[in-house]
């Protein structure tokens, strides 16, 4: 009897276990191989997220991770174009892998255009299912991200002790420069907006103000709030100097979200950041850009245990004195007791107290941790955008 990934199976099938995710500590996870074939190594965190994972999956902060998700039921929706993250098209997932709990279903949506398995292997990501992933999340949660490697081959053979070797190997995030990976290899402009029920995507016309966005590792919802926010968008590629940037004249500048280790990041991307905060224009940063603003800033960030990945984050915003629930996706953050004077923190996670946000008093720089973009997630943050157009239009004469 044959079976195809969304037909179910009956309680006597004996399926084949056609993966693993092996552990750099030795310890060999088994289940059915879904997606790409072949391995990949990288380190192992997990989202809590109930829906939303093909943004999850297209997110380019997420280049050099394997994601476990919670949610038991992945993939019942499906996939569409609609919904991808990755701001370059032309560059593959960032992400190494996906581990689930239970088979994919066959998709139950209005929107669905693909199967989410076939979607997997054109986008060359691997994935296992089977696994329990209460386990794993609690084994992250007691002793932190692990290194790993999975691994997908239909025969359900494998070299063992090549991929524990492998995953023992690898030197994990700590260090590691992510952003090449992601990043756009050429300048580009945007003016898609929101997606608007009924309608999809619409165009902004006439923006009064030009954002030059840099690319880290750009989510594509960003650049459509900051279009509907009324903003010309050109992304520019990570590597562009700051002179380059000031020579476009634009009203503000954008400083995106990305993989990997701020630090590493910021030895080419921090003297550029630091040029841009010194002109006065308005500087606005998420996620990777907001660590490596405040390194700009003097500051210093250091690498989480667990992380932060879910679309649940309850953040309070001390300019506001409100609670909003958020979308994260880091595994390093901003040293609060590092911040120097003149710049305040403005946003701290209520799950674990770590900073969230910042902003220089005597200048229109600020940056958040979280996702305001809400892609996937709630849509309580998109008020930052209309901050950012707020300081550019004080700033703006006429």
């Amino acid at each position: 009897m044959t079976t195809t990934p969304s037909d179910p199976l009956p309680p006597w099938a004996d399926t084949p276990l056609t993966a693993r995710l092996v552990l750099a500590d030795g310890s060999v996870i088994a289940g059915v191989g879904l997606g790409a074939t072949g391995s990949a190594v990288g380190e192992v965190c997990f989202n809590t997220a109930m829906t939303g994972y093909q943004e999850i999956l297209t997110d380019p902060s997420y280049a050099g991770q394997i994601i476990t998700f919670t949610f038991p039921h992945i993939g019942n929706v499906g996939v569409n174009n609609e919904d991808t993250e990755t701001s370059n098209l032309a560059a593959r997932s960032g992400v190494r892998g996906c581990v689930l709990r239970a088979p994919i279903t066959g998709p139950s949506n209005y929107r669905a255009a693909e199967h989410l398995d076939r979607w997997l292997k054109q986008r060359g990501i691997i994935a296992i299912a089977g696994v329990d992933t209460r386990a794993l999340t609690a084994r992250i949660r007691e002793q932190g991200m692990p290194n790993g490697v999975i691994a997908h081959e239909p025969s359900g053979k494998f070299d063992l002790d090549k991929l524990k070797a492998e995953a023992a190997a690898w030197p994990g995030l700590d260090g590691m420069d992510l952003v090449p990976e992601v990043t756009s290899g050429q300048s580009y402009t945007w003016d898609e907006t929101r997606w608007v029920w009924g309608k999809g995507y619409g165009r902004a016309e006439n923006a009064p103000f030009h954002v030059v966005a840099i690319d880290y590792g750009l989510k594509r919802n960003i650049l459509r709030c900051l279009a509907s926010a009324g903003c010309k968008v050109t992304v520019v590629p990570a590597t562009t100097r700051a002179e380059d940037i000031l020579e476009r004249r634009p009203d503000g500048v954008f400083l995106s979200n990305g993989p990997g280790d701020p630090a590493a990041t910021g030895k080419y991307a921090v003297p550029e950041i630091k040029k841009l905060v010194a002109s006065g224009l308005p500087v606005f940063g998420i996620c990777l850009g907001h660590q490596m603003l405040a390194l700009a800033l003097g500051a210093r960030t250091h690498k989480m245990r667990q992380g932060h990945h879910g679309a649940n984050h309850p953040v309070k915003d001390f300019t506001t004195e409100k609670v909003e629930i958020t979308s994260m996706n880091h595994g390093f953050t901003v040293d609060r007791s590092t911040l120097p004077a003149g710049v305040e923190e403005t946003h701290v996670s209520l799950f674990d107290g770590t900073n969230c946000g910042l902003q220089v008093k005597d200048k229109p720089v600020f940056s958040v941790q979280y996702h305001p973009e809400a892609s996937p997630g709630p849509q309580d943050s998109h008020y930052l955008f209309e901050r950012f157009v707020d300081l550019m239009r004080r700033r703006k004469p006429g």
